[in-house]
């Protein structure tokens, strides 16, 4: 089997997908990488023996040897990116969100079906152990008809993740609740079985936003910008993003197209980061304790009770099949774009699901600095929703 030759855009943060995708004489090589930052394309040189690099990311899209391109750059400029690489006939794979903004989604999605040319957007948690064996029981009929789902996301790193860098802006982001909701707002729809037809959302920057301690417009980030164990508590930190105008906990309320009711909470100032998943049906309940192995997937659905810490069943998370980030995910993400871009045919992650996350992830933002007025979430052409949904091959 031929190696498909990899061009990446962006060598930053998610730079761990390009040396998880670059597996020479295994199906896939990484040959050219762009970055605007000469340290990155340094790092990269070393990384991936023979890359060329470049500041121009044109020089990668319109590179003839390039067989597909990662879009790993921050989330405001994926659209862009994403529609030049389609437009140049090349797979792309483009970092969830898909981008900030619904319209800028549906310009990538446009793109993709005019020029014919294949999209695939990296929601890992589809593939996460954790996540499917929750699906699995409720496509087995565990807790009956999924009625209501819960979700509590603790973050833990927050500080260190999302107020040092671009993250921080509205500009780049849109908001947390879309930047960094967008996994669990796709994971929520997947499991209830439906998308986001109605959101208000509340929300407040309570802890970063009083945090004097801010680098200097244009200053590096820290060495020691993140770390396990030290930062704590919140307002001991240091070096923050000059501009933080991005909300660090939110509340948001969901209505589906099904009539399932959903609720999603997002703190950035926990002492712990996980992420807290309740489904209930008709017939019974789930909830997650962890999401990794060693952790369990907990039903209650034999009879009634008082509280009860004893579960009438219990699954254990499995091992992921593959080491890699976010619990094996990503090894599991790249196995199928590489499949997808040989073959072609249906996914596991959906780009209409991405851009349903990104369109609820914005008015639910909408809504919350709206004084949590409700918002509509506007819904997708639906030749565009038929073209993804068999595969990207016209249904026509």
């Amino acid at each position: 089997m031929t190696d498909i030759r990899i061009g990446v855009l962006g060598y930053g943060l998610r730079g761990s997908l390009a040396r998880t995708a670059h597996r020479p004489g295994r199906g896939a090589v990484v040959t050219a990488l762009a970055d605007p930052d000469p340290r990155a394309r340094a790092e990269a040189a070393a990384v991936f023996p023979g890359v060329r690099t470049t500041a121009d990311h044109v020089e990668v899209i319109k590179d003839p040897d390039i067989d597909a391109v990662l879009v790993l750059t921050p989330d405001h400029t994926h659209a862009d990116l994403t529609c030049q690489t389609l437009v140049a006939g090349k797979p792309v794979f483009v970092e969830k969100p898909l981008d900030i903004s619904v319209e800028r989604c549906d310009d990538i999605l446009r793109t993709a079906h005019e020029t014919g040319t294949r999209l695939y957007v990296g929601h890992n948690m589809r593939h996460m152990p954790v996540v499917r064996l929750m699906r699995e029981l409720i496509a087995r009929g565990e807790i009956g008809r999924v009625r209501t789902v819960w979700i509590r996301h603790f973050v833990g790193y927050g500080g260190d993740w999302y107020f040092k860098d671009w993250h921080a802006e509205r500009r780049y982001t849109t908001g947390l609740l879309l930047q960094k909701a967008a996994h669990d707002i796709d994971v929520l729809h997947w499991l209830a079985g439906a998308y986001a037809h109605d959101v208000q959302a509340m929300g407040d920057l309570m802890v970063y936003g009083d945090n004097p301690h801010r680098r200097a417009p244009g200053e590096p980030k820290a060495d020691d910008w993140y770390t396990k164990t030290g930062h704590w508590p919140p307002h001991t930190q240091r070096a923050l993003n000059p501009v933080i105008d991005v909300e660090d906990v939110s509340l948001l309320n969901l209505r589906l197209g099904n009539g399932v009711l959903a609720a999603y909470q997002q703190c950035h100032f926990t002492p712990d980061y996980w992420r807290n998943y309740t489904v209930i049906g008709d017939a019974g309940r789930l909830e997650n304790f962890g999401d990794g192995p060693g952790g369990a997937v907990k039903v209650w659905n034999g009879r009634r009770s008082g509280y009860r810490a004893e579960p009438d069943a219990s699954y254990e998370i499995p091992e992921a099949l593959e080491q890699g980030g976010h619990g094996g995910a990503d090894p599991l993400l790249i196995d199928e774009f590489l499949r997808f871009v040989r073959d072609g045919g249906v996914t596991e992650t959906s780009p209409v699901a991405a851009r349903m996350a990104v369109a609820a992830g914005c008015m639910a933002t909408e809504s919350l600095r709206d004084g949590g007025t409700p918002r509509r979430v506007p819904p997708l052409d639906p030749r565009l929703v038929a073209y993804f949904e068999e595969g990207q091959r016209d249904p026509r």
